[in-house]
């Protein structure tokens, strides 16, 4: 094995040290951003998150988390998805969503500001023995590009079709402690508008993710996660000339959500905070991209045809 492998992986196993480290680091970072969450936002648009953080509680115990939406300041997600139990013994799921995601320009912190993607998505769940879970999945997505320049117009619009599958183990904590851990592979293939080639051909990325989960009460299902996930990638890309780029790694996701049931309802909610620290990016010297997220999901149980 030359030089160059043994450095790449060395820069891997790095990297996913640091989605355990990372946990430690996020409280008092958050701690930050929540001071800076009124700069961040007019007081209209505070006063309407704050309605909604109040109002829509409930969970998943997979939360719809939020994708890269490029450079920005801020940023909001919000989906809605469909869970349905597709055996007797709740071994076998099935989620279908829907997504919007909205950004800041570079230069404010309107986090609903610009158009930043549409997603749709579907996805079979499947636990197979005690602690452990994999899923595969298809999904679309949609999402306009904009002008590294003022005014930030838009540019043009890329479309993306992905297949990925993931594995998980969990481990019981005692009563009230759980944590999860994550590896998903992915295969990403990119279209301009009209289906024509763009300057990224298809993409392979493998994600690696740690949830800490803790049981805040049984009334409603309440529950409170925090999360850091790592992704790594390796392009082929059709111009300047058809080429492979390198693989590395790209970016940390680290994400803390509060999660509970609306109680005589069918639904869950998850409502949260992520932050994305994209490499060599201009966000990343102001801390990264802040996102709210919420989902709202729709649990229907299994019924014998």
């Amino acid at each position: 094995m030359n030089k160059a492998s043994n450095f790449d992986i060395l820069k891997y196993s790095l990297c996913v040290s640091m989605v355990f480290l990372s946990i430690s680091w996020f409280r008092s970072h958050l701690k930050l951003t929540i001071k800076q969450l009124p700069m961040m936002l007019s007081i209209k648009k505070l006063f309407a998150g704050l309605f909604l953080l109040g109002f829509i509680g409930s969970t998943l115990q997979a939360q719809i988390s939020p994708p890269g939406l490029g450079d920005a300041n801020t940023a909001f997600w919000g989906a809605f998805g469909v869970k349905r139990q597709l055996d007797s013994l709740g071994k076998k799921q099935a989620l279908s969503y829907i997504a919007i995601g909205r950004k800041s320009s570079p230069d404010n912190h309107n986090l609903f500001s610009k158009q930043a993607i549409i997603v749709l998505n579907h996805e079979i769940y499947h636990s197979f023995a005690p602690h452990q879970q994999y899923s595969y999945a298809l999904s679309y997505r949609r999402q306009p590009k904009y002008e590294s320049n003022t005014p930030y117009d838009k540019e043009n619009t890329e479309q993306e079709f992905r297949v990925y599958g993931r594995y998980a183990y969990t481990f019981d904590l005692g009563k009230k402690w759980k944590l999860k851990n994550t590896v998903r592979q992915e295969f990403r293939k990119f279209f301009d508008v009209d289906f024509h080639q763009v300057e990224e051909d298809f993409q392979f990325r493998t994600r690696i993710k740690s949830q800490l989960t803790y049981n805040l009460s049984p009334k409603n299902n309440q529950k409170l996660a925090l999360s850091a996930e790592a992704l790594f990638s390796i392009s082929h890309l059709n111009e300047p000339d058809p080429q492979w780029g390198s693989f590395g790694y790209r970016e940390m996701r680290i994400a803390a959500y509060y999660m509970f049931t609306i109680p005589n309802s069918p639904f869950t909610v998850d409502v949260g905070y992520m932050d994305d620290l994209i490499r060599d990016s201009r966000s990343i010297h102001h801390g990264g991209v802040h996102y709210l997220a919420a989902d709202l999901i729709w649990n229907i149980p299994y019924r014998k045809r």
